[in-house]
């Protein structure tokens, strides 16, 4: 979802990403995460359909604004909290978006985070510092907004 933004494409770069790694399994040499692998890989599919896009469209710019809704079973308060956090986490730069799912959400450490990544640990924690300032930013406008 931080990749494609959109439910319909994250389910079809899932999809595409398991059947090449399949297919291409030979080509892991069983160095390193697995998931880094297979992560580096989702993504470089993505960018290459991104880049597809562009072409088909003839623009620059793709819009992935278009935003799903989260299937989450609890009150409706939480529910509805809840839309608005994923919005707000998807309205950040996939850099940014990316390291605050792996360690916030999914519970990975900065080390696990930056081995799926494939960048530098002092990367993850300066890019999830930007993140968790810039998404309390935005807690706060619209706190202020309500009231």
């Amino acid at each position: 979802m931080t990749l494609t933004r959109n439910a319909s494409d994250a389910d079809d770069l899932v999809q595409e990403a398991c059947e090449r790694a399949i297919t291409r399994s030979h080509l892991w040499n069983g160095e390193g995460r697995l998931e880094s692998w297979v992560y580096a890989m989702t993504r470089n599919l993505w960018v290459d359909e991104v880049r597809k896009r562009k072409v088909r469209t003839g623009s620059g710019t793709v819009d992935f604004a278009e935003q799903d809704d989260l299937h989450i079973e609890a009150s409706a308060d939480k529910a509805v909290y809840a839309k608005q956090l994923h919005r707000m986490i998807m309205t950040m730069p996939e850099g940014l978006s990316s390291v605050f799912l792996l360690v916030n959400v999914e519970g990975h450490s900065y080390r696990e985070a930056a081995d799926i990544l494939a960048i530098p640990i002092g990367t993850v924690m300066s890019r999830l510092s930007t993140a968790r300032i810039r998404l309390a930013a935005m807690i706060s406008e619209q706190t202020e907004r309500r009231t």
